[in-house]
């Protein structure tokens, strides 16, 4: 009984000290925790300004322009920069010399569609010019015409403008019976178609019929052109607008065109180069210029 009671205070004793122990290695434990805390705090607090202080020396090399980090991309952007420079440089060479041709082939097309215009123009005026002379020859050797009808025109004429100022007198009204026909051609008018047919008359002699009509008006010209509806008729061939074709003048290379319009009486074609002419039917009828299809 006595052994009883004395171990089970024995044992009471040592689970009191065990308590107190563990109790002390606890305090122990949190005073240990809470310096290394402090320590960890007060590292973490250095190595921050450390951090801080090493960014802003290299954000200062940067400012200087001194960084490695800065200088190593700033040489490659100045590399790009010059070589996207020269290339510069050559396109813009390039497009002034683009421009400059596109200016001379346009002063060129200009110069070559004046000088077609203008030789086009004295053709034409040139040959009115004959027509005109050939035909006064033609009268002036082929028409007799007296000196009286002459007269009388001159004189109506120096009548009319004798006296500006007095008022027109009233033509009384010719009564005629029957079935009559009124001339409003003047006087000149009537003595030149007097004129063409007399000269007609003398050309052809007795025995000349229609034939010799269209002979000479066959000679006259030497090709059949003709314009209908938009379309034009040389030699049996058809032309309508937007076909391309070749016109041969003498002594002129060959020049191809597309027919751009088609009038009564003259043709408007677009050359290769982009320049524009006109070409006249009775020039095709003459034969000053032909035509085919290309």
């Amino acid at each position: 009984m006595h052994l009883f009671h004395w171990y089970f205070g024995y044992h009471a004793c040592i689970v009191e000290m065990d308590d107190e122990d563990c109790e002390r290695r606890r305090v122990e434990c949190l005073d240990e925790m809470t310096n290394l805390e402090k320590q960890f705090g007060d590292l973490k607090d250095q190595l921050y300004k450390e951090r801080l202080s090493q960014v802003d020396a290299k954000l200062q090399e940067v400012i200087a322009g001194k960084a490695s980090e800065y200088l190593d991309p700033l040489a490659n952007l100045q590399e790009n920069m010059q070589i996207r420079t020269k290339v510069a440089g050559i396109y813009r060479e390039l497009c002034i010399e683009s421009v400059k041709n596109k200016y001379d082939c346009e002063i060129q097309a200009a110069f070559q569609h004046w000088e077609s215009e203008k030789l086009l123009l004295f053709d034409t005026v040139q040959s009115e010019l004959v027509e005109k002379i050939r035909r006064l020859e033609e009268d002036r050797h082929s028409i007799d015409i007296t000196s009286e009808l002459w007269k009388d025109e001159l004189q109506s004429r120096k009548n009319k403008r004798k006296d500006p100022f007095s008022p027109d007198k009233k033509k009384k009204p010719v009564v005629v019976s029957g079935p009559y026909i009124v001339y409003m051609l003047q006087d000149l008018d009537i003595l030149e178609d007097w004129t063409a047919v007399r000269k007609a008359v003398a050309t052809l002699g007795p025995h000349r019929g229609k034939t010799d009509v269209s002979t000479n008006k066959n000679e006259k010209y030497q090709h059949n052109a003709r314009s209908e509806e938009g379309k034009l008729s040389y030699d049996g061939e058809w032309y309508c607008r937007g076909q391309m074709i070749c016109i041969d003048k003498k002594d002129e290379f060959p020049t191809r065109a597309i027919i751009t319009t088609i009038n009564h009486d003259e043709v408007w074609f677009k050359r290769l180069d982009g320049s524009k002419s006109k070409l006249y039917v009775s020039q095709l009828q003459k034969g000053k210029y032909t035509i085919k299809h290309s």
